[in-house]
């Protein structure tokens, strides 16, 4: 009796283990279009986006698992990062680091969302087991090969995934628009727009805020 009374104590004195709030995959352009520096930019800018104070105690409050994909033309997507938990400042930052130096996959190469969604369809599945599963997909262009975007979103749909975007636009051709209408899918998803590179490292930090620390039912549904 006294046993079963002490290994109860115990219990009780154990730190509880959070269940995983949020399964999230960033997945970063690395096509053609994108030059040396305006990798570094949004290199730079995501691990800047990651330190942010609110992020980092959003992410550790989810105990969020993060991924990271690079992507580029039909059949080139890299896992950078495989599925990292953050459950403390110091899983935050070695998170940082390793987005920080990540070496660039590809450089010459088209722009194949559809390709790039169904491989992150992919990595879902192989996530940990998270109540919301979201990918954070960054693009400077309009699908131009491989599979049709609006089949792997399809796909993500049935799948439960939320699929968002960050948009950055170089000219006149309403990417944002395009992104709204083949890309997105699921309860709140939006899309952020940077208007050119520069902007990117400001909007992506709003993005990882409304993304993790944010109820997304205060958002419009997109299906």
């Amino acid at each position: 009796m006294i046993f079963r009374a002490f290994f109860f104590i115990i219990l009780l004195m154990a730190p509880a283990v959070r269940a995983c709030d949020i399964a999230l995959l960033l997945a970063v352009d690395v096509s053609g279009s994108v030059d040396a520096r305006e990798y570094r930019v949004q290199m730079d800018g995501l691990a800047a986006g990651l330190r942010d104070g609110v992020v980092v105690e959003a992410l550790i409050k989810a105990s969020a698992a993060v991924s990271v994909m690079q992507w580029t033309g039909a059949g080139r997507q890299e896992v950078s990062l495989d599925w990292t938990r953050v459950r403390d400042a110091e899983e935050a930052e070695t998170l940082a680091l390793a987005v920080e130096s990540m070496p660039r996959a590809w450089s010459k190469y088209s722009t194949a969302i559809g390709d790039a969604l169904w491989r992150g369809a992919d990595l879902m599945e192989q996530a940990p087991e998270c109540r919301r599963k979201v990918v954070d997909v960054s693009g400077d262009g309009r699908s131009n090969e491989g599979m049709d975007p609006a089949e792997a979103r399809a796909r993500m749909a049935r799948q439960g995934v939320t699929v968002n975007a960050l948009v950055i636009e170089t000219d006149d051709t309403d990417l944002t628009g395009y992104f709204w209408e083949n890309v997105i899918t699921g309860p709140g998803a939006f899309v952020v727009t940077a208007n050119g590179f520069e902007d990117y490292p400001k909007r992506i930090e709003q993005k990882l805020i409304r993304e993790v620390a944010e109820q997304f039912a205060s958002y419009p549904q997109k299906p």
